[in-house]
């Protein structure tokens, strides 16, 4: 028989530990994730300062945390192939490219947005 899921606050603590593992293994075992997160030390303060409204400063930010949220998932996709198998097959070859390719859309959106908003001033 299977056990009920936690609710409430429980489910809560719980999702916020796993997170935290999630963090703590990702900024341990990804060096792309801790090469974005030091590019985030930049951006946010930056575009903070160089916004002129909130809206502008909600534009140079975001795509900057959407870096991070891609790298994460990115890393979730390679650590499933990993764990799969770690023989050479087409399939996960193409998964960990897919995984790249979206991190670069990313990386583009990032500075398309930066130069957009800087540009237009």
């Amino acid at each position: 028989m299977q056990r009920p899921k936690p609710t409430g606050a429980t489910r809560v603590f719980r999702a916020l530990a796993a997170s935290q593992k999630g963090f703590v293994g990702a900024f341990r075992g990804e060096a792309a994730f801790r090469q974005e997160l030091a590019l985030a030390a930049v951006v946010i303060p930056l575009g903070l300062y160089l916004g002129t409204t909130g809206i502008e400063r909600v534009l140079l930010i975001s795509p900057m945390f959407l870096v991070l949220i891609v790298e994460l998932l990115n890393s979730a996709v390679e650590a499933t192939v990993d764990r799969i198998g770690l023989e050479r097959h087409e399939l996960s070859g193409l998964a960990k490219d897919l995984g790249s390719a979206a991190v670069l859309l990313s990386l583009s959106l990032l500075g398309i947005t930066w130069a957009l908003v800087l540009w237009g001033r």
